[in-house]
């Protein structure tokens, strides 16, 4: 076998890469103040941040393709109203980076089941569909999802822990 040489130019062209593919990750880093609470407003669209004594950001979203109400079936594509729990999240998403809701809560199965159907699941925030796809421009189009862009999802996923409450109002 041969050996390639090294130039000076294929240590700058491989530094060069390097570089740039670090600059491209979908993971970043957050070392502000702890994200306490996560707040939802469906009628505004709108997700907040909360820290401990004041909202740390807010991000403009987009919802299930039949918004209005609460969640109460698999498939109605309506997004959850209540009280959940930032439960899971998801690094290999297809919908670049996600973070998990604890959707459906007992109160949930229970009316699901009173009514002989399933109540659905895997609720979560995530972003795009597809790269050079802005979520926001389509507005709602989840099965009952929380979309924001690619970018947001992963200022959100960096802030926003396990365990973390969310309320989701109508």
């Amino acid at each position: 076998m041969k050996a390639i040489p090294i130039t000076r130019r294929g240590v700058l062209l491989g530094g060069i890469m390097t570089f740039l593919s670090a600059c491209t990750s979908k993971f970043r880093t957050y070392n502000g103040p702890e994200v306490t609470r996560v707040r939802v407003y469906k009628a505004e669209r709108l997700i907040v941040l909360d820290g401990a004594t004041e909202p740390l950001r807010t991000y403009p979203m987009g919802m299930g393709f039949a918004p209005v109400g609460h969640k109460q079936f698999e498939g109605d594509g309506k997004t959850p109203e209540g009280s959940y729990i930032i439960d899971r999240r998801n690094p290999n998403s297809l919908f670049h980076l996600s973070i998990g809701i604890s959707y459906p809560n007992a109160e949930d199965r229970a009316f699901a089941a009173a009514q002989g159907r399933s109540p659905g699941g895997d609720i979560f925030i995530h972003g795009g569909p597809r790269r050079g796809i802005d979520p926001m421009n389509v507005r709602d189009w989840t099965a009952g999802c929380i979309a924001v862009t690619d970018r947001q999802i992963e200022e959100i996923y960096s802030m926003v822990k396990d365990g973390t409450p969310i309320d989701i109002y109508a």
